[in-house]
């Protein structure tokens, strides 16, 4: 017997087991659609509706990071207290995101009502802290319920994205995670092009997402609108089980370490970093309008780059890539402080980009490699983890700024694309295997 044919057949079985495999997953998918292959002009309106829906709704999420100093000295907090004010609305999203999985709400409410009443809830629990709070224990419940209210927001909105578009999903959901980004930015920007006090910009964010359930009201359901299947929790043990599904979900992890963290105190690092170069300066307009640029213009370039990018390269490729850029642009964050604005903030733009490019690629990826049937369940149970690490990293750089400064606290953020590089290496197949996956949002429970 030929030992390196028998060697060659059995490297070669475990691949068509795998590609066989692919395939009736695909085929499942496939006949679970009607049949429209096509994209209409509707659809590319309802997508640029839900888009504009997102970047005004989503501005109030970040509305308290963009004035955190001037939060500090209103009400006495420290900045690990003012952190909170941030992590309230990322366990809010939590508990809002997982209760509308269990009770499968985007299939009991016509999704434009259901995107427009969340929106409106968002802006009125924002508004009620300039108007009520004069102090962190009355605007911790209010954030947590904008938080709360969001998930009736970015979930669904996706969930009617893909009801549009059956071919071209990858690059409809780069789109909407796009605006997702220049919509957090937008408190920056309110912040840095003028004088409002705090109490303005909040009002300000909280009049956006009022104008977001107006625009909500115009979207409509596409014809592929899938109705979700029953919320399985004991999946999540079986997920973590599949060495392909784990590794994703590690990578997504090291992603969230790094992302919202980056977003919630870039202005603090901004505003060090101004300070250290030259001494006195005021920087208020140039934080914002920098920060402004990272999360939100960076961001959205960094999506559509990523969503690009994935249909060549494939979704796990792009996600470790992305990652090895970001955490690259983490670990010479020390070095490039206090210099000068014309090299840091291109690097703060390339570092913007990298960090949000992943995004929808774990999504895609994980959508490939779950069961078809709980596919919805495998994305909500790795949304929930993941912002949860979010909420610690949050809570940890201020404490490590008060250790050793903010020229080095954002080195922290390393670690997790570092990690989940790793982890999304071991599933990256060799330059001529690779295979595209294209961003397919489920139709069970992942709004």
């Amino acid at each position: 017997m030929d030992v390196s044919s028998s060697r060659e057949d059995h490297g070669r079985e475990p691949r068509e087991e795998r590609a066989t495999a692919a395939a009736r997953k695909a085929a499942a998918r496939m006949s679970a659609l009607p049949a429209h292959s096509t994209v209409s002009g509707n659809a590319y309106r309802q997508l640029w509706l839900m888009a504009a829906v997102a970047v005004l709704a989503m501005s109030v999420w970040f509305a308290t990071a963009a004035v955190v100093p001037s939060l500090i000295s209103a009400w006495g907090i420290s900045p690990a207290d003012a952190s909170w004010l941030t992590n309230s609305v990322q366990v809010g999203f939590v508990a809002g995101a997982v209760l509308s999985a269990v009770v499968n709400l985007a299939d009991r409410v016509r999704i434009s009502l259901l995107i427009a009443a969340s929106a409106t809830v968002a802006g009125a629990s924002t508004l009620l802290v300039p108007l009520f709070a004069r102090g962190i224990l009355v605007a911790l419940p209010l954030r947590f319920l904008t938080g709360f209210a969001l998930a009736g927001v970015y979930p669904p909105g996706a969930k009617l994205i893909a009801s549009w578009f059956q071919t071209g999903r990858g690059l409809a959901m780069a789109v909407l995670i796009g605006a997702l980004a220049l919509g957090s930015g937008t408190p920056e920007l309110a912040n840095g092009i003028g004088t409002l006090p705090w109490r303005g910009v909040l009002i300000v964010t909280a009049a956006l997402a009022f104008v977001a359930a107006l625009v909500a009201l115009r979207l409509r359901e596409g014809p592929c609108l899938q109705r979700g299947a029953r919320f399985r929790p004991a999946y999540v043990l079986e997920m973590f089980a599949d060495r392909r599904q784990r590794r994703i979900n590690f990578g997504y992890y090291g992603h969230m370490w790094e992302l919202y963290a980056f977003w919630t105190w870039l202005p603090a690092y901004l505003s060090a970093s101004l300070g250290a170069w030259h001494a006195g300066t005021d920087g208020r307009v140039t934080v914002g309008l920098v920060a402004f640029a990272t999360i939100g213009v960076a961001g959205a370039a960094g999506s559509l780059i990523g969503g690009g990018a994935a249909r060549r390269l494939g979704s796990e490729r792009v996600a470790m890539w992305a990652m090895v850029a970001s955490g690259a642009c983490a670990s010479i964050s020390g070095l490039i402080f206090g210099a000068a604005p014309w090299l840091l903030v291109p690097l703060l733009g390339i570092w913007g980009m990298a960090a949000i490019a992943d995004s929808a690629q774990f999504t895609a990826a994980l959508s490939d490699a779950s069961d078809v049937r709980y596919v919805g369940t495998a994305l909500t149970a790795q949304m929930a983890t993941g912002f949860l690490i979010a909420i610690a990293t949050i809570q940890l750089l201020p404490i490590a700024a008060d250790g050793i400064g903010w020229r080095w606290a954002l080195e922290v953020l390393a670690l997790g694309p570092a990690g989940g590089a790793l982890a999304m290496r071991g599933l990256v197949r060799k330059s001529g295997d690779a295979v595209p996956v294209v961003v397919e949002i489920p139709r069970a429970n992942d709004g």
